[in-house]
C-alpha cells in the first residue's frame, strides 16, 4: 500500500461509533474483541446456578412452581356447528314462557288457510312440531325437491292475483305437508323465497323465484288451491311425482272461455255498466261496441309486444270517441253514460282490492308494488280518455259536467244490470262455471245494499260503497271456506257494480274542459270509492273469520298481530 492510500480517510460505512480515536491505541488482549458498556466489570465473578450457563430474566417463573400447559386455540368452524359446551345426551333444560305455548291443531275442524295463517304469525321456536301427512318413508322427499314445489305453487297463486298472505299460508303448508317444520316462506310483489334450515346446528337451504308474468286465470286458481289442500289432508295419498304431474297439467290447461267470447263479455260489461248510470238501449248499445272495440285494440297492441300502460291508453279511446261523436251528431242519447260504462271495463278493480288487502295484512313492500301498479293503469286510461275529450271539446262537442246529477232511479233494471256486469266480470277474469252464480248473485245484493243506503236512505256514496263491498267480502269468505277454496272468485267481480267509472269520468272531463278544480274534486271522490271498495272487502273477510270455530283463547293469541311496539 502506498502513502497516498495511508493517507486517505476511510469512508463513513467502514468506520465504527466504538473504534478507538486516532492517536489512541488499543489495549493488547489475547483476542481482539468489542466490548459493551454493559459488560460485567473484570474482577466481578457471577455465581452460576446451573451446570450450563444460561441467561435469567426477572420474568421467569420461581423454582418449584408449576403452570398447566396452554390449551390449543379452538379452531375456526361454522356458526351452526354446536359449541364445544353442548352434549347432546345431555341438553340444557328447554325455556317455557310463563304463560305457556300455544297449541295449534292441525286437524280438519278449520280451513287450512285458517291453520297455516295462525301458525305463520307466531315465532318458529313457538311453532307446534309438524306432522308430516305425505311422507312414504323415513327419508322422506328431498328437500330442494320439496322447496322447488312450494315456489311453483307460490308463483301459479301470486300471478293470479292472490294475495301475498294466502301465498304464503299455501307455501307454508306444503312444506308442512312433507316434514319442513322450520322453513320461513317470503313473498314480495315479484319475487319469492323460501328458506328452510333443519336445526339449529345445520346449514339453511334457501331457494327463490321471480314472477315476471301475472293473468287472471280463477280456474287454474281453484286448481292449484284444491291440490294445496289435498296435500294438507292426510287422508289424501299425493306422492311429489303426482304433485308435478297436476301442477303441469294446471300450466298446459287452455282458458275456459275463447277470445271471442271475452270481447263479448268486456262489450256486456259496458253495456251494463251504462245502464246502471242512466243509460238506455241505445247508449247499451254505443257503450258495448266501444269496449269491444278497445278491448280488440288491446289485444293488438299486446301482440306487438307492448307494455300494458299503452294498451290500458289505447282501450280507453274507442268508448270516448264514440259518446264524443254522439254529442256532435247531437244524438238523444247520455254521451256521459256511454264513456262511463266504457271505463267500467277498464278499471283495475282487482289489482286494487289486493294491493289495499296486502297493505292491511302488513305487507307494505307488495302493497306499494300494487298500488303504484294501480296508478300507471289508471294514468294510461286518464291519458287515452283526455286526449280523446280534448280533440271533442276543440271541434266544439258541448259534453255536460253535471250530467251526474240526473241519473234515474231504476232499481229492477239497475239490480239486472249490476247483476250482469259481475257475470261479464267473471267470465273476463276465466272463472269456473260452478262458480260464475254465486258471484252473480253476490254481486246483485252489492247493488241492492249500496241502493238501499244511497238513493233510499240517502248516506254518502263512499259509506253506502263501503257497506255493499263490506257484504261482498263477508259472503265471498264465507262461501271460500265452506268449500275450501280461494275468495278472490266470489268476491272480485261482485266488485264490479261499486267501481267508480262515472266519478273517473266526470273528474277527466272536468279537467279536459279547464275547470281543474271540479275536475280534482271528482278524481278525489274517485280515489275515496276505490279505497272504500277495498277496505271493505277486506273488513268483511275479517268478520267472516269470527263465525269459524278457530279453537281456544290460547290459539287467537297466537293469531294477534304486532299493535306498533
Amino acid at each position: 500500500m502506498t502513502d497516498a492510500e495511508d493517507r486517505k480517510p476511510q469512508s463513513d460505512e467502514a468506520r465504527s461509533a466504538f473504534a478507538p480515536p486516532a492517536g489512541l491505541a488499543a489495549p493488547a488482549e489475547a483476542e481482539s474483541a468489542t466490548t459493551s458498556e454493559f459488560a460485567v466489570p473484570e474482577g466481578l465473578a457471577v455465581p452460576k446456578t446451573g451446570p450450563d450457563s444460561e441467561t435469567t430474566s426477572e420474568f421467569a417463573l420461581p423454582k418449584g412452581l408449576d403452570v398447566a400447559p396452554p390449551q390449543p386455540a379452538e379452531t375456526e368452524g361454522s356458526a351452526f356447528s354446536p359449541p364445544s359446551t353442548y352434549s347432546a345426551k345431555q341438553p340444557p333444560p328447554a325455556f317455557t314462557p310463563p304463560s305457556g305455548i300455544p297449541l295449534v291443531s292441525l286437524t280438519k275442524d278449520v280451513p287450512w288457510q285458517d291453520r297455516m295463517r295462525t301458525m305463520l304469525r307466531m315465532p318458529v321456536a313457538e311453532r307446534p312440531a309438524p306432522e308430516p301427512v305425505q311422507r312414504h318413508d323415513e327419508a322422506g322427499p328431498a328437500v330442494p325437491r320439496v322447496l322447488d314445489l312450494t315456489l311453483r305453487i307460490g308463483e301459479l297463486l301470486l300471478a293470479g292475483g292472490e294475495g301475498a298472505e294466502d301465498v304464503e299460508a299455501a307455501m307454508f303448508a306444503v312444506c308442512r305437508s312433507y316434514g319442513l317444520d322450520r322453513c320461513e316462506p317470503n313473498v314480495t310483489f315479484t319475487l319469492l323465497s323460501i328458506s328452510y334450515q333443519p336445526s339449529l346446528v345445520d346449514d339453511p337451504v334457501t331457494a327463490s323465484r321471480t314472477v315476471r308474468r301475472r293473468s287472471p286465470d280463477y280456474t287454474r286458481l281453484a286448481a292449484v288451491y284444491r291440490l294445496v289442500d289435498d296435500l294438507s289432508d292426510g287422508e289424501t295419498h299425493v306422492s311429489l311425482e303426482e304433485a308435478y304431474r297436476r301442477l303441469a297439467e294446471m300450466r298446459r290447461n287452455r282458458h275456459p272461455y275463447p277470445g271471442w267470447v271475452l270481447t263479448g263479455a268486456s262489450g256486456l260489461l259496458a253495456g251494463a255498466a251504462s245502464v246502471l248510470v242512466g243509460g238506455g238501449f241505445p247508449v247499451f248499445v254505443a257503450a258495448a261496441v266501444g269496449a269491444m272495440l278497445g278491448d280488440r285494440l288491446a289485444w293488438l297492441c299486446a301482440g306487438r309486444g307492448l307494455p300494458e300502460f299503452y294498451q290500458f291508453t289505447v282501450a280507453a279511446m274507442p268508448p270516448a270517441a264514440i259518446g264524443v261523436m254522439l254529442t256532435l251528431a247531437h244524438a238523444d242519447v247520455k254521451a256521459s253514460a256511454v264513456i262511463t260504462g266504457g271505463l267500467f271495463a277498464l278499471l283495475p278493480g282487482r289489482a286494487l282490492v289486493a294491493g289495499v288487502q296486502d297493505g292491511l295484512t302488513g305487507f307494505y313492500i307488495t302493497a306499494s308494488a300494487r298500488l303504484l301498479e294501480v296508478l300507471y293503469f289508471f294514468v294510461g286510461i286518464v291519458v287515452g280518455v283526455l286526449t280523446v275529450l280534448y280533440f271533442g271539446v276543440q271541434l266544439g262537442a258541448k259534453l255536460n259536467p253535471d250530467a251526474e246529477l240526473g241519473v234515474s232511479e231504476r232499481p229492477v233494471w239497475q239490480i239486472t244490470a249490476s247483476m250482469l256486469l259481475s257475470l261479464t266480470f267473471a267470465v273476463l277474469l276465466q272463472q269456473e262455471r260452478s262458480t260464475v252464480l254465486m258471484v252473480t248473485l253476490n254481486g246483485g245484493v252489492a247493488w241492492v245494499v249500496y241502493g238501499a243506503m244511497h238513493y233510499a236512505g240517502g248516506i254518502s256514496p263512499v259509506a253506502s260503497t263501503a257497506v255493499a263491498a263490506g257484504v261482498v267480502g263477508l259472503f265471498g269468505q264465507l262461501l271460500a271456506r265452506y268449500r275450501f277454496a280461494s275468495a278472490l272468485p266470489y268476491t272480485t267481480a261482485a266488485i264490479g257494480p261499486l267501481l267508480p267509472g262515472s266519478a273517473t269520468y266526470f273528474g277527466l272531463l272536468g279537467i279536459a274542459q279547464s275547470e281543474v278544480d271540479s275536475g280534482l274534486v271528482s278524481l278525489t271522490k274517485a280515489v275515496a270509492l276505490a279505497m272504500a271498495i277495498a277496505i271493505g272487502v277486506n273488513l268483511g273477510s275479517e268478520i267472516s273469520r269470527l263465525f269459524l270455530r278457530i279453537g281456544s283463547a290460547e290459539k287467537r293469541r297466537a293469531a294477534k298481530r304486532t299493535r306498533g311496539f
